[in-house]
């Protein structure tokens, strides 16, 4: 089984993600991950990544989908995979379309997670962890259960992401929206694309998953 996971920074993907991973035996790969990866290794195709961004630069699609080429081709991704964070326009989910293409593989299903922006930006700009164990909250809707205390750790000190203010997360669901319109056409054009309510609990969201998966 193969599929891509649609949705805005926040939205869930990874938790999702790693529920459908146990669910069916298949691998999650963001492509951050991937390439963090292969530059930590030393490959040709990390080395070549590594110099990109130290200039300052975009890893090129060209480049991504070598890498994910070359990690799909592993044992632990026999039974399938899942896509995070990838394709995120177009001509990306044409050349990933390609790339299986060759590989005579074919794409399951693509599913997108919609979203509220507005509520999206509640959620992403309440979140907060704790700085010792890492243990994540809210402000609404994960309390530690003894205010100012990890329920976890025990720790005291908390810590919030620089980026997730008001502005920032209006601006990433923007670029989001902007960039991934065009892929939700593409897919939902060759018939395989369905969409879950993001917003719903997390076990709910689960549930939609597996039923558009059965």
């Amino acid at each position: 089984m193969k599929l891509i996971l649609l949705g805005p920074p926040g939205a869930g993907k990874g938790t999702q993600a790693k529920r459908l991973e146990v669910s069916y035996c298949i691998i999650q790969l963001s492509t951050g991950d991937m390439l963090r990866a292969e530059v930590d290794s030393g490959s040709d195709l990390g080395r070549q990544a590594k110099e990109v961004m130290e200039a300052g630069g975009l890893v090129s699609d060209e480049l991504i989908i070598n890498m994910i080429s070359s990690r799909i081709d592993r044992d632990d991704c026999k039974n399938g995979f899942i896509l995070d964070g990838f394709p995120r326009t177009t001509p990306q989910a044409e050349a990933l379309d390609k790339m299986f293409e060759e590989k005579d593989m074919t794409l399951d299903l693509v599913i997108e997670m919609k979203v509220d922006d507005e509520a999206m930006v509640e959620r992403i700009t309440g979140r907060y962890t704790c700085s010792k164990c890492g243990t994540g909250y809210h402000d609404s809707f994960q309390k530690p259960e003894c205010e100012g205390v990890c329920d976890k750790c025990g720790g005291t000190d908390f810590s919030r992401r620089a980026d997730d203010n008001a502005e920032t997360v209006r601006s990433r669901l923007k670029a989001y929206h902007d960039q991934t319109a065009p892929i939700i056409s593409y897919y939902g054009n060759k018939g395989n694309l369905k969409s879950v309510d993001g917003m719903a609990a997390i076990d709910d969201v689960t549930k939609q998953m597996k039923g558009v998966i059965a």
